[in-house]
Protein backbone atom coordinates (compact mmCIF):
# COMPACT_ATOMS: atom_id res chain seq x y z
CA UNK A 1 0.00 0.00 0.00
CA UNK A 2 0.77 3.78 -0.35
CA UNK A 3 2.72 5.42 2.11
CA UNK A 4 0.64 7.92 3.21
CA UNK A 5 2.05 9.69 6.03
CA UNK A 6 4.71 12.06 4.11
CA UNK A 7 1.33 13.45 1.92
CA UNK A 8 0.44 17.37 2.74
CA UNK A 9 -2.85 18.60 1.81
CA UNK A 10 -2.32 21.29 -1.37
CA UNK A 11 -4.37 24.58 -0.89
CA UNK A 12 -4.88 24.01 3.25
CA UNK A 13 -6.41 26.81 4.93
CA UNK A 14 -2.95 27.33 7.27
CA UNK A 15 -3.45 29.41 10.49
CA UNK A 16 -6.35 31.45 11.54
CA UNK A 17 -3.77 34.04 12.18
CA UNK A 18 -2.25 34.18 8.66
CA UNK A 19 -5.93 33.33 7.48
CA UNK A 20 -6.89 37.08 9.06
CA UNK A 21 -4.07 38.82 7.73
CA UNK A 22 -5.04 37.65 4.16
CA UNK A 23 -8.47 38.48 4.42
CA UNK A 24 -7.66 42.26 5.55
CA UNK A 25 -4.81 42.19 2.27
CA UNK A 26 -7.57 41.04 0.14
CA UNK A 27 -10.39 43.83 1.40
CA UNK A 28 -7.24 46.52 0.86
CA UNK A 29 -6.84 44.95 -2.58
CA UNK A 30 -10.62 44.79 -3.78
CA UNK A 31 -10.92 48.28 -3.30
CA UNK A 32 -8.01 49.11 -5.22
CA UNK A 33 -8.63 46.58 -7.64
CA UNK A 34 -12.31 48.56 -7.77
CA UNK A 35 -10.33 51.95 -8.79
CA UNK A 36 -8.00 50.35 -11.08
CA UNK A 37 -10.92 49.56 -12.88
CA UNK A 38 -12.48 53.05 -12.76
CA UNK A 39 -9.17 54.39 -13.67
CA UNK A 40 -8.62 52.05 -17.03
CA UNK A 41 -12.25 53.01 -18.29
CA UNK A 42 -12.04 56.79 -18.11
CA UNK A 43 -8.78 56.67 -19.65
CA UNK A 44 -10.32 54.45 -22.30
CA UNK A 45 -13.04 56.55 -22.85
CA UNK A 46 -11.12 59.63 -22.91
CA UNK A 47 -8.88 58.36 -25.53
CA UNK A 48 -11.66 57.22 -28.00
CA UNK A 49 -13.44 60.63 -27.35
CA UNK A 50 -13.87 64.05 -28.77
CA UNK A 51 -10.99 65.14 -26.47
CA UNK A 52 -8.61 62.68 -27.27
CA UNK A 53 -5.86 65.06 -27.53
CA UNK A 54 -5.95 66.60 -24.21
CA UNK A 55 -5.83 63.16 -22.52
CA UNK A 56 -2.37 62.55 -24.59
CA UNK A 57 -1.60 66.00 -23.42
CA UNK A 58 -1.76 65.07 -19.69
CA UNK A 59 -0.10 62.34 -20.17
CA UNK A 60 2.59 63.72 -22.03
CA UNK A 61 3.02 66.74 -19.63
CA UNK A 62 6.39 66.86 -18.43
CA UNK A 63 7.28 67.57 -14.74
CA UNK A 64 10.29 67.87 -13.04
CA UNK A 65 13.90 69.62 -13.15
CA UNK A 66 15.65 69.11 -16.12
CA UNK A 67 19.15 69.11 -14.61
CA UNK A 68 20.51 68.15 -11.30
CA UNK A 69 23.69 67.66 -9.35
CA UNK A 70 25.53 64.41 -10.61
CA UNK A 71 24.02 64.79 -14.14
CA UNK A 72 20.87 63.70 -12.70
CA UNK A 73 17.60 64.34 -15.35
CA UNK A 74 14.02 63.78 -13.98
CA UNK A 75 12.13 66.02 -16.77
CA UNK A 76 9.94 63.10 -16.57
CA UNK A 77 5.93 63.09 -18.14
CA UNK A 78 3.49 62.23 -15.90
CA UNK A 79 2.98 58.79 -17.30
CA UNK A 80 6.27 58.03 -16.88
CA UNK A 81 6.33 59.38 -13.12
CA UNK A 82 3.68 57.02 -13.08
CA UNK A 83 5.23 53.57 -14.65
CA UNK A 84 8.75 54.41 -12.88
CA UNK A 85 7.70 56.22 -9.49
CA UNK A 86 3.94 55.35 -8.39
CA UNK A 87 4.74 51.65 -9.09
CA UNK A 88 7.62 51.83 -6.95
CA UNK A 89 5.60 51.81 -3.94
CA UNK A 90 3.52 49.19 -5.01
CA UNK A 91 6.83 46.74 -5.27
CA UNK A 92 7.80 47.87 -2.65
CA UNK A 93 4.49 46.65 -0.75
CA UNK A 94 5.51 43.34 -2.84
CA UNK A 95 8.68 42.88 -1.53
CA UNK A 96 7.46 43.43 2.29
CA UNK A 97 4.64 40.96 1.44
CA UNK A 98 6.73 38.16 -0.21
CA UNK A 99 9.56 38.35 2.45
CA UNK A 100 6.71 38.52 5.66
CA UNK A 101 5.15 35.34 3.58
CA UNK A 102 8.67 33.29 4.02
CA UNK A 103 9.96 34.49 6.91
CA UNK A 104 6.80 34.81 9.10
CA UNK A 105 4.01 33.34 7.37
CA UNK A 106 2.47 30.22 6.33
CA UNK A 107 5.26 30.38 3.86
CA UNK A 108 8.20 29.35 6.03
CA UNK A 109 7.21 25.52 5.43
CA UNK A 110 8.86 25.25 2.15
CA UNK A 111 6.23 22.48 1.62
CA UNK A 112 3.49 24.90 1.56
CA UNK A 113 6.03 27.65 -0.15
CA UNK A 114 6.24 25.01 -3.25
CA UNK A 115 3.11 25.20 -4.26
CA UNK A 116 2.97 29.33 -5.18
CA UNK A 117 6.36 29.32 -6.60
CA UNK A 118 6.48 26.34 -8.72
CA UNK A 119 2.45 27.96 -10.37
CA UNK A 120 3.93 31.49 -10.49
CA UNK A 121 7.21 29.74 -12.34
CA UNK A 122 4.89 27.83 -14.34
CA UNK A 123 2.41 30.29 -14.80
CA UNK A 124 5.15 32.51 -16.49
CA UNK A 125 6.94 29.96 -18.48
CA UNK A 126 3.94 28.93 -20.46
CA UNK A 127 2.38 31.90 -21.66
CA UNK A 128 5.81 33.43 -22.78
CA UNK A 129 6.13 30.23 -24.81
CA UNK A 130 2.79 30.55 -26.18
CA UNK A 131 3.36 34.34 -27.23
CA UNK A 132 6.93 33.06 -28.78
CA UNK A 133 4.76 30.32 -31.07
CA UNK A 134 2.91 33.35 -32.22
CA UNK A 135 5.24 36.04 -33.19
CA UNK A 136 8.06 33.52 -33.92
CA UNK A 137 8.76 34.75 -37.24
CA UNK A 138 8.96 38.59 -36.06
CA UNK A 139 12.65 38.80 -34.25
CA UNK A 140 11.18 42.37 -33.14
CA UNK A 141 8.02 41.43 -32.07
CA UNK A 142 9.44 38.79 -29.70
CA UNK A 143 10.61 41.81 -27.39
CA UNK A 144 7.32 41.41 -25.46
CA UNK A 145 7.57 37.99 -24.46
CA UNK A 146 7.09 38.52 -20.79
CA UNK A 147 3.99 40.68 -21.38
CA UNK A 148 1.59 37.69 -20.81
CA UNK A 149 3.12 36.48 -17.41
CA UNK A 150 2.08 38.85 -14.98
CA UNK A 151 -1.35 38.22 -12.58
CA UNK A 152 -2.66 41.70 -11.34
CA UNK A 153 -3.98 40.32 -8.06
CA UNK A 154 -5.93 44.01 -7.31
CA UNK A 155 -8.32 43.31 -10.55
CA UNK A 156 -8.92 39.45 -9.91
CA UNK A 157 -9.71 39.93 -6.00
CA UNK A 158 -12.11 42.77 -7.97
CA UNK A 159 -13.56 40.78 -9.94
CA UNK A 160 -14.34 38.14 -7.34
CA UNK A 161 -15.84 40.99 -5.07
CA UNK A 162 -17.87 42.01 -8.51
CA UNK A 163 -19.08 37.94 -8.84
CA UNK A 164 -19.82 37.64 -5.27
CA UNK A 165 -17.75 34.38 -5.05
CA UNK A 166 -16.99 33.01 -1.48
CA UNK A 167 -13.48 31.64 -1.67
CA UNK A 168 -12.20 29.35 1.10
CA UNK A 169 -8.95 30.80 3.02
CA UNK A 170 -6.56 27.89 1.40
CA UNK A 171 -7.76 29.45 -2.07
CA UNK A 172 -7.02 33.08 -1.56
CA UNK A 173 -3.98 32.70 -0.03
CA UNK A 174 -2.83 30.52 -2.84
CA UNK A 175 -4.35 33.44 -5.07
CA UNK A 176 -2.18 36.11 -3.26
CA UNK A 177 1.10 34.46 -2.93
CA UNK A 178 0.72 33.35 -6.24
CA UNK A 179 0.26 36.84 -7.69
CA UNK A 180 3.22 38.26 -5.24
CA UNK A 181 5.12 35.53 -6.43
CA UNK A 182 4.63 36.50 -9.97
CA UNK A 183 5.29 40.12 -9.74
CA UNK A 184 8.53 39.58 -8.08
CA UNK A 185 9.84 37.40 -10.60
CA UNK A 186 8.52 39.84 -13.19
CA UNK A 187 10.46 42.68 -11.46
CA UNK A 188 13.70 40.46 -12.18
CA UNK A 189 12.81 39.62 -15.76
CA UNK A 190 12.55 43.94 -16.08
CA UNK A 191 15.94 44.18 -14.14
CA UNK A 192 17.54 41.42 -16.48
CA UNK A 193 15.57 41.68 -20.15
CA UNK A 194 14.61 45.04 -20.47
CA UNK A 195 17.62 47.10 -19.30
CA UNK A 196 18.90 49.00 -22.17
CA UNK A 197 21.74 50.87 -20.72
CA UNK A 198 23.65 50.13 -17.84
CA UNK A 199 25.02 52.85 -16.21
CA UNK A 200 27.45 51.10 -13.43
CA UNK A 201 28.64 54.15 -11.40
CA UNK A 202 25.25 55.29 -10.78
CA UNK A 203 24.03 51.65 -9.76
CA UNK A 204 27.22 51.49 -6.86
CA UNK A 205 25.97 55.02 -5.83
CA UNK A 206 22.66 53.32 -5.20
CA UNK A 207 23.74 51.15 -2.68
CA UNK A 208 25.04 54.00 -0.24
CA UNK A 209 21.43 54.98 0.14
CA UNK A 210 20.08 51.82 0.05
CA UNK A 211 22.98 50.16 2.71
CA UNK A 212 21.99 53.22 5.08
CA UNK A 213 18.37 52.93 4.82
CA UNK A 214 18.78 49.30 5.56
CA UNK A 215 20.87 49.96 8.50
CA UNK A 216 18.53 52.04 10.17
CA UNK A 217 15.33 49.55 9.54
CA UNK A 218 17.38 46.97 11.02
CA UNK A 219 17.91 49.34 14.18
CA UNK A 220 13.78 49.64 14.16
CA UNK A 221 14.47 53.69 13.11
CA UNK A 222 10.77 54.94 12.03
CA UNK A 223 11.67 58.17 11.57
CA UNK A 224 9.96 58.81 8.17
CA UNK A 225 12.27 62.16 7.84
CA UNK A 226 15.33 59.73 7.77
CA UNK A 227 14.12 57.09 5.58
CA UNK A 228 11.64 58.52 2.83
CA UNK A 229 14.34 60.85 1.69
CA UNK A 230 17.22 57.62 1.43
CA UNK A 231 13.96 55.26 0.14
CA UNK A 232 13.83 58.21 -2.82
CA UNK A 233 17.73 58.86 -3.55
CA UNK A 234 18.08 54.65 -3.96
CA UNK A 235 15.16 55.24 -6.39
CA UNK A 236 16.55 58.24 -8.39
CA UNK A 237 19.92 56.52 -8.23
CA UNK A 238 18.56 53.37 -10.12
CA UNK A 239 16.50 55.27 -12.19
CA UNK A 240 19.69 56.87 -13.29
CA UNK A 241 21.61 53.38 -14.08
CA UNK A 242 19.51 51.98 -16.87
CA UNK A 243 17.75 49.51 -14.50
CA UNK A 244 14.07 50.17 -14.27
CA UNK A 245 13.23 51.99 -10.80
CA UNK A 246 10.68 50.12 -9.88
CA UNK A 247 13.46 47.57 -8.92
CA UNK A 248 14.35 50.16 -6.09
CA UNK A 249 10.93 49.77 -4.22
CA UNK A 250 11.69 45.95 -4.59
CA UNK A 251 14.96 46.06 -2.99
CA UNK A 252 14.07 48.58 -0.43
CA UNK A 253 10.86 46.10 0.71
CA UNK A 254 13.34 43.45 1.37
CA UNK A 255 15.78 45.49 3.44
CA UNK A 256 12.87 45.66 6.00
CA UNK A 257 12.77 43.52 8.73
CA UNK A 258 10.08 40.86 9.39
CA UNK A 259 9.98 39.56 13.31
CA UNK A 260 10.37 42.43 16.07
CA UNK A 261 13.23 42.70 18.07
CA UNK A 262 12.00 43.05 21.56
CA UNK A 263 9.93 39.82 22.33
CA UNK A 264 5.89 40.64 22.73
CA UNK A 265 2.72 41.48 21.32
CA UNK A 266 2.59 43.79 17.91
CA UNK A 267 3.91 43.94 14.31
CA UNK A 268 6.93 43.52 13.57
CA UNK A 269 8.45 46.75 11.08
CA UNK A 270 7.51 45.22 7.61
CA UNK A 271 4.01 44.54 8.98
CA UNK A 272 3.79 48.21 10.09
CA UNK A 273 5.06 49.26 7.18
CA UNK A 274 2.44 47.50 4.86
CA UNK A 275 -0.29 48.90 6.83
CA UNK A 276 1.19 52.34 5.81
CA UNK A 277 1.95 52.03 2.80
CA UNK A 278 -0.80 49.71 1.05
CA UNK A 279 -3.80 52.07 0.78
CA UNK A 280 -1.43 54.17 -0.89
CA UNK A 281 -0.60 51.44 -3.56
CA UNK A 282 -3.88 50.00 -4.04
CA UNK A 283 -5.52 53.33 -3.51
CA UNK A 284 -3.68 55.53 -5.36
CA UNK A 285 -0.42 54.35 -6.73
CA UNK A 286 -1.76 51.45 -8.93
CA UNK A 287 -4.92 53.58 -10.27
CA UNK A 288 -3.42 56.39 -11.67
CA UNK A 289 -0.80 54.41 -13.23
CA UNK A 290 -4.09 52.39 -15.03
CA UNK A 291 -5.34 55.98 -15.88
CA UNK A 292 -2.20 57.02 -17.79
CA UNK A 293 -0.97 53.30 -18.89
CA UNK A 294 -4.72 51.98 -20.27
CA UNK A 295 -5.99 54.71 -22.63
CA UNK A 296 -4.90 53.90 -26.25
CA UNK A 297 -7.13 54.99 -28.91
CA UNK A 298 -8.38 51.80 -31.04
CA UNK A 299 -9.88 54.43 -33.71
CA UNK A 300 -13.53 52.45 -33.46
CA UNK A 301 -14.50 49.01 -34.20
CA UNK A 302 -12.05 48.63 -37.42
CA UNK A 303 -9.30 50.02 -35.63
CA UNK A 304 -10.05 47.66 -32.67
CA UNK A 305 -10.17 44.68 -34.99
CA UNK A 306 -6.55 45.97 -36.77
CA UNK A 307 -5.36 45.68 -33.37
CA UNK A 308 -6.14 42.09 -32.92
CA UNK A 309 -5.36 40.89 -35.82
CA UNK A 310 -1.85 41.64 -34.78
CA UNK A 311 0.50 38.95 -33.57
CA UNK A 312 1.65 40.65 -30.30
CA UNK A 313 -1.91 41.26 -29.81
CA UNK A 314 -3.21 37.51 -30.38
CA UNK A 315 -0.19 36.28 -28.67
CA UNK A 316 -1.01 38.52 -25.29
CA UNK A 317 -4.58 37.11 -25.73
CA UNK A 318 -3.41 33.06 -25.86
CA UNK A 319 -1.23 34.34 -23.43
CA UNK A 320 -2.91 34.84 -20.86
CA UNK A 321 -6.10 32.85 -21.28
CA UNK A 322 -4.20 29.54 -22.30
CA UNK A 323 -1.15 30.08 -21.10
CA UNK A 324 -1.84 30.66 -17.79
CA UNK A 325 -4.37 28.70 -17.27
CA UNK A 326 -2.27 25.33 -18.64
CA UNK A 327 1.01 26.74 -17.20
CA UNK A 328 -0.47 27.24 -13.38
CA UNK A 329 -3.43 24.18 -13.18
CA UNK A 330 -0.26 22.20 -15.19
CA UNK A 331 2.16 23.46 -12.38
CA UNK A 332 0.29 22.38 -9.65
CA UNK A 333 -0.77 18.84 -11.18
CA UNK A 334 2.77 17.94 -11.75
CA UNK A 335 3.86 19.23 -8.08
CA UNK A 336 0.97 17.01 -6.62
CA UNK A 337 2.02 14.42 -8.57
CA UNK A 338 5.98 14.27 -8.04
CA UNK A 339 5.86 14.92 -4.05
CA UNK A 340 2.57 12.65 -3.18
CA UNK A 341 0.67 15.71 -2.10
CA UNK A 342 -3.52 16.02 -2.22
CA UNK A 343 -5.45 18.52 -2.81
CA UNK A 344 -7.84 19.61 0.46
CA UNK A 345 -10.61 17.29 0.33
CA UNK A 346 -13.04 19.79 0.08
CA UNK A 347 -11.84 20.99 -3.46
CA UNK A 348 -11.07 19.83 -6.50
CA UNK A 349 -9.03 20.53 -9.94
CA UNK A 350 -12.17 22.42 -11.00
CA UNK A 351 -11.03 24.97 -8.23
CA UNK A 352 -7.44 24.66 -9.54
CA UNK A 353 -8.78 25.40 -12.88
CA UNK A 354 -10.55 28.40 -11.82
CA UNK A 355 -7.92 30.00 -9.93
CA UNK A 356 -5.77 29.54 -12.73
CA UNK A 357 -8.30 31.63 -15.30
CA UNK A 358 -8.38 33.58 -13.14
CA UNK A 359 -4.37 34.32 -12.63
CA UNK A 360 -4.55 35.14 -16.62
CA UNK A 361 -6.12 38.93 -15.50
CA UNK A 362 -3.05 40.76 -16.12
CA UNK A 363 -2.90 44.13 -16.35
CA UNK A 364 -0.56 46.90 -14.17
CA UNK A 365 2.72 44.89 -14.59
CA UNK A 366 1.45 43.46 -18.62
CA UNK A 367 0.79 47.44 -19.29
CA UNK A 368 4.53 48.54 -18.07
CA UNK A 369 6.45 45.97 -19.69
CA UNK A 370 4.37 46.55 -23.11
CA UNK A 371 6.15 50.12 -22.62
CA UNK A 372 9.47 48.72 -22.18
CA UNK A 373 9.21 46.24 -25.19
CA UNK A 374 8.23 48.49 -27.57
CA UNK A 375 8.21 52.37 -26.34
CA UNK A 376 5.51 54.22 -25.10
CA UNK A 377 3.08 55.41 -28.00
CA UNK A 378 3.60 53.38 -30.24
CA UNK A 379 1.59 51.25 -32.92
CA UNK A 380 2.67 47.92 -31.38
CA UNK A 381 2.48 49.60 -27.88
CA UNK A 382 -1.34 50.14 -28.43
CA UNK A 383 -1.58 46.68 -29.65
CA UNK A 384 -0.58 45.61 -26.54
CA UNK A 385 -3.34 47.80 -24.57
CA UNK A 386 -5.77 45.77 -26.32
CA UNK A 387 -4.15 42.57 -26.28
CA UNK A 388 -4.14 42.66 -22.25
CA UNK A 389 -7.22 43.87 -22.01
CA UNK A 390 -9.18 41.99 -23.96
CA UNK A 391 -6.87 38.56 -22.76
CA UNK A 392 -7.83 40.12 -19.17
CA UNK A 393 -11.57 40.48 -19.99
CA UNK A 394 -12.00 36.89 -21.77
CA UNK A 395 -9.80 35.63 -18.14
CA UNK A 396 -12.30 37.07 -16.18
CA UNK A 397 -15.16 35.84 -18.27
CA UNK A 398 -13.49 32.28 -18.14
CA UNK A 399 -13.30 32.53 -14.35
CA UNK A 400 -16.30 34.10 -13.51
CA UNK A 401 -17.85 30.86 -15.28
CA UNK A 402 -15.78 27.96 -13.36
CA UNK A 403 -15.87 29.51 -9.96
CA UNK A 404 -19.51 30.59 -10.24
CA UNK A 405 -20.56 26.79 -10.72
CA UNK A 406 -18.72 26.12 -7.76
CA UNK A 407 -20.13 28.61 -5.23
CA UNK A 408 -22.13 26.63 -3.41
CA UNK A 409 -19.53 24.55 -1.96
CA UNK A 410 -17.65 27.69 -1.37
CA UNK A 411 -20.16 29.40 0.55
CA UNK A 412 -20.31 26.17 2.80
CA UNK A 413 -16.48 26.28 3.33
CA UNK A 414 -16.45 30.11 4.23
CA UNK A 415 -19.48 29.33 6.94
CA UNK A 416 -17.87 26.89 7.91
CA UNK A 417 -14.57 28.46 8.46
CA UNK A 418 -16.17 31.37 10.13
CA UNK A 419 -18.11 28.95 12.68
CA UNK A 420 -16.98 29.75 16.52
CA UNK A 421 -19.49 27.54 18.61
CA UNK A 422 -17.40 28.33 21.85
CA UNK A 423 -17.37 31.93 21.58
CA UNK A 424 -13.30 32.54 21.84
CA UNK A 425 -12.67 34.47 18.90
CA UNK A 426 -10.94 31.73 17.12
CA UNK A 427 -12.92 29.22 14.51
CA UNK A 428 -13.96 25.98 15.25
CA UNK A 429 -12.09 24.44 12.44
CA UNK A 430 -8.65 25.62 12.83
CA UNK A 431 -9.08 24.41 16.81
CA UNK A 432 -9.77 21.15 15.39
CA UNK A 433 -6.59 20.90 13.13
CA UNK A 434 -4.64 22.67 15.60
CA UNK A 435 -5.48 19.54 17.99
Amino acid sequence: MPDTTLRHRLFGRGSFPEATRIAEVLRAETTGGVLLMIGAAVALVWANSPWASSYAGLRDTVVGPSSLPLGLHLDLSLGTWAADGLLAIFFFVAGLELKREFVAGDLRDPRRAALPVAAAVGGMAVPALVFVAWNAGSRADLAGWAIPTATDIAFAVAVLAVISTHLPTGLRTFLLTLAIVDDLLAITVIAFFYTDTLQLSYLALALVPLAAFTVLVQRRVRSWWLLLPLAALTWVLVHESGVHATVAGVLLGFAVPVVRRAPGDGPGLAEHFEHVFRPLSAGFAVPVFAFFAAGVTVGGLSGFLDALRDPIAIGIVCGLVVGKAVGISGSTYLLARFTRADLDDDLSWVDVIGLSLLGGIGFTVSLLIGELAFGAGTPQDDHVKVGVLCGSIVAALLATVVLRGRNRVYRRLCEEEARDDDGDGVPDVYQRERG
